[in-house]
């Protein structure tokens, strides 16, 4: 989604501003731009470029802007073509810029009141009447932080902003309500941005805004005002974080690096929440302890991967915990009436903890009957995180690559543990117990030897590249691994992918097999191979080709059209999180062999903060 940088500094800012940006292309865009305000503050200095930020460093190379306040933006497409004329910043006046990252909803009423007035707009889109509503604000009172406040509270919707004008040519003002935005603490510097990643070269020294924020920060200060206008006090968070996480290294794209990161990344989340023997319930909060034996159900919203993964641990919690557990999309969960059960749960799984409609939510659940509310989730100061009763951190580090892969297996070793320590007010025996957490302390190794595959994978990957269709199939707790899967190949190969449970071949699907459709499942070697053997034998009979990740000891697909590749043996529970890999690998391969953009395919974003 859109990226906001800002800085107010002693030194000129635009090179910090460019730094940010192109720390921000993971979000996924589709133009960017910059603004400074000049050296003899009758001006502010703009650039805009549709395409990548490279474009953008080019046009400030050939022609620079000086100054020592700035805004820089990276714009996903939502009101108006991905285009020059609509990427920001927008201005107001050749004095007034602006960046903004949301949506707002009421801006057709407000766009008609300020033509009404005299007001022109350049663009199709909804950020320039939030530039224009804040120059008519300052017109009537010639404070930016007093306009900027009059201004949003007119605004209905998602939104934050970063603000520069000439008049106050030492001042950037920031506002945020249902979108994020952080200030970074410098020495004789100070800066915002949507996300600490774009910052991390300048500082290590964060404040998190609260929702209904305004900030307004110089070279050698800042002040804050909550929603009533009353000056604040946000703690400053220092990050420990290392931004070299943030760099690609040795691996050609930052999605292979962080398939590559699993095994660490995964020991980091069940690492001093484990011991030899059990889950530790104090890992999930202070309330835990004593909420946890009250839950007689538990809800899950999500989005994209993370509701994958919420689908594989409603297999787990209903089989070892005995809690009935509802998984659904979070977008369509906070538009529909929902009849909650008394001492519910509900879990809201998301990789930045900004997804606008899991966080939505969540917001709605607070409202009703349940029992808590509990995050799953990657970033430690997020909205998500903030605003749960309950946390459990998953521990990946920064996820690049718009195509989530160890945030999705880390989201599953979380969800395990939930499992685990649910099931124990349940029934579950301590000799249960042990030997799945002695499972998980095999994870890292046998992540490892996942990977091994890769080079084998690689080879099978080359069956795919003149493929426009593929079907993946699997049966249990495997359908919703075939369903991430499917939404892997499609992310980032562009080839049309689907999944289904293996049964229900005959209820369609097997109308679409011919020699041209691969077909891919995951078969690990459980009570439901032999089934999974005759839904497969369907495939065959249509001349379909068979891709089969299969467990070593299987040992049952040797057959003509099949190419089995032979995944680590590993119990039945922990399986979703090894068959993963493999699916990820050939994705990726794929991906490259098309010679699509991995790292960030297009019409995505890698943390959608807005509906």
């Amino acid at each position: 989604m859109c990226g906001i940088v800002g800085a107010v500094a002693e030194r000129p800012v635009s090179e910090i501003l460019m730094e940010g940006l192109r720390r921000l292309e993971y979000r996924g865009y589709d133009s960017a731009g910059i603004a400074v305000i000049d050296p003899a503050c009758e001006a502010v200095g703009r650039h805009r470029r549709q395409g990548k930020v490279q474009n953008l460093a080019e046009a400030l190379a050939a022609m620079p802007l000086a100054g020592v306040v700035g805004i820089a933006h990276t714009r996903w497409a939502t009101h108006g073509q991905p285009n020059e004329s609509n990427a920001h910043p927008h201005m107001s006046g050749e004095r007034l810029a602006l960046v903004h990252n949301g949506i707002i909803e009421n801006h057709q009423t407000l766009r008609r009141e300020l033509i009404a007035e005299g007001y022109r707009f350049d663009s199709e889109t909804d950020t320039e009447v939030v530039v224009h509503l804040i120059h008519q604000a300052y017109q009537q009172q010639p404070d930016l932080q007093q306009a900027v406040r009059s201004a949003v509270a007119r605004l209905e919707g998602a939104f934050a902003l970063g603000v520069i004008h000439c008049d106050q040519p030492h001042l950037l003002v920031g506002a945020r309500k249902g979108s994020p935005l952080v200030v970074g603490v410098g020495i004789g510097e100070n800066f915002i941005a949507s996300d600490p990643l774009a910052l991390r070269q300048v500082t290590d020294r964060f404040i998190y805004l609260e929702e209904g924020d305004l900030v307004t920060i110089g070279a050698h200060h800042l002040t804050i005002l909550d929603e009533a206008g009353t000056p604040v006090e946000r703690p400053v968070v220092q990050l420990e974080q290392p931004s070299a996480a943030a760099e690609k290294g040795h691996f050609r794209h930052f999605m292979l690096k962080e398939i590559y990161e699993q095994p660490a990344v995964i020991k980091a989340t069940f690492d001093g929440r484990i011991t030899e023997e059990q889950v530790l319930t104090q890992l999930f909060g202070v309330m835990a302890e004593q909420l946890f034996p009250q839950v007689r159900a538990v809800q899950i919203v999500a989005c994209g991967t993370s509701f994958h993964a919420g689908l594989v641990a409603k297999y787990w919690i209903e089989a070892l915990a005995g809690l009935p557990c509802q998984v659904e999309v979070a977008s369509e969960y906070r538009y529909r009436k929902q009849a909650v059960r008394p001492g519910a749960l509900l879990v809201a799984i998301s990789q930045s903890g900004e997804t606008a409609d899991t966080l939505a939510a969540l917001r709605m659940a607070r409202q009703l009957d349940y029992l808590a509310t509990l995050a799953i989730c990657n970033v430690p100061a997020s909205s998500l995180v903030r605003e749960a009763d309950l946390v459990f951190m998953t521990q990946a580090g920064p996820e690049i690559g718009v195509a989530s892969t160890k945030a999705f297996t880390t989201q599953l070793v979380g969800l395990m543990l939930l499992t685990l320590v649910l099931a124990k007010h349940n029934g579950l025996e301590r000799a249960q117990e042990r030997e799945v957490v002695q499972e998980l302390w095999r994870l890292p190794m046998l992540v490892e030897a996942a990977l091994n595959l890769d080079d084998e994978i690689k080879a099978t990957a080359e069956h795919f590249a003149d493929k426009r269709h593929a079907l993946f199939l699997g049966r249990g707790h495997q359908y919703p691994v075939a369903m991430e899967g499917a939404l892997k190949l499609k992310e980032i190969s562009y080839i049309h992918a689907e999944a289904y449970p293996a049964g229900e071949l005959k209820h369609g699907p097997l109308a679409l097999v011919d020699s041209e459709m691969p077909v891919i499942t995951v078969a690990p070697n459980n009570e439901l191979l032999e089934k999974l053997k005759s839904n497969l034998q369907e495939v065959k009979a249509r001349g379909g080709e068979l891709y089969v990740f299969a467990d070593r000891a299987a040992r049952a697909f040797d057959e003509e059209n099949c190419h089995v590749v032979a995944v680590p043996e590993v119990s039945d529970l922990l399986a979703p999180i090894i068959y993963t890999i493999p699916l990820q690998l050939l994705a990726y391969h794929v991906a490259v062999l098309k010679g699509t953009d991995v790292d960030q395919p297009r019409n995505l974003a890698k943390s959608v903060t807005v509906e």
